[in-house]
């Protein structure tokens, strides 16, 4: 149990925290949202590596023991109070809320972790994913983020992801031995609490913020010219291959090799 409410913060929950924080860059401008995301992509192709060793393979392993936590495979311990139960049972409704959104939102922008030309046209593209690309990062998650069915799931994702967290460092608290008194949960609920409400903040403006930068023709055309000049820029001070000058989002003739927002 503890592996699992420690999987949930450094890997797990610091990501979400950092992730959310770069989307919501976005609020500063496209130039800066698609500066950060070059930032992450800096790393080549030890991108893919990075994200299974501190992100999908934590996730799996918190999401696998969680699933054996609410089918009673392990013995639930902790004594909680009466007043934090309903807590308690939201902990495990938004957590499998949460794994079955990231996994939506990974395909949905990213077409999950095969980018293979037959994959992506034969499978993903017919089902709606792959939107995202990394080179034309805010046209193309406003794009994806256009239907009022797409905003709904993630405001619902976000928001469950978000609490799950924050609740869930509540109970680790718990968990470890760090507030065990009832004065000392109330005091952390509220920190918890508080940290919540930022972070959903955080995630909404991402959401929202994203979705108004392209909501107009006239706001798309713009952020493509910023996205353009800063990829021509790029492939100017040889910091990016040349075949990438004609991104014109992830609807393009091929594929992005590596499409992780």
């Amino acid at each position: 149990r503890r592996l699992h409410s420690l999987s949930g913060l450094i890997p797990v929950g610091a990501y979400m925290c950092v992730h959310l924080a770069v989307n919501a860059s976005v609020l500063n401008g496209a130039g800066t949202f698609q500066e950060n995301v070059y930032n992450i992509h800096k790393l080549g192709r030890l991108l893919p590596l990075v994200e299974w060793t501190f992100i999908f393979l934590p996730i799996l392993f918190h999401a696998i023991i969680g699933v054996a936590i609410i089918q009673g495979g392990l013995p639930n311990t902790t004594q909680y109070p009466y007043a934090a139960n309903r807590r308690y049972t939201l902990q495990r409704v938004t957590g499998i809320i949460a794994f079955v959104f990231i996994l939506i939102h990974v395909f949905h922008m990213h077409g999950w972790f095969n980018h293979s030309d037959s994959w992506m046209k034969n499978v993903v593209a017919p089902l709606g994913g792959g939107k995202f690309d990394p080179f034309s990062a805010t046209s193309t998650a406003g794009t994806a983020l256009s239907g009022m069915l797409a905003v709904a799931i993630y405001v619902v994702g976000v928001l469950a992801c978000v609490f799950h967290l924050a609740n869930g460092l509540w109970t680790m608290g718990i968990t470890w031995g760090a507030w065990t008194s009832e004065h000392a949960q109330q005091r952390a609920s509220w920190v918890c609490g508080v940290f919540g409400v930022l972070l959903a903040a955080v995630g909404l403006s991402a959401l929202f913020g994203v979705r108004s930068a392209v909501a107009t023709p006239q706001r798309k055309d713009a952020v493509e010219a910023i996205e353009a000049k800063i990829r021509e820029h790029k492939i100017e001070a040889g910091l990016l291959d040349p075949s990438h000058a004609s991104h014109h989002g992830a609807d393009a003739d091929e594929a992005p090799e590596d499409a992780h927002e």
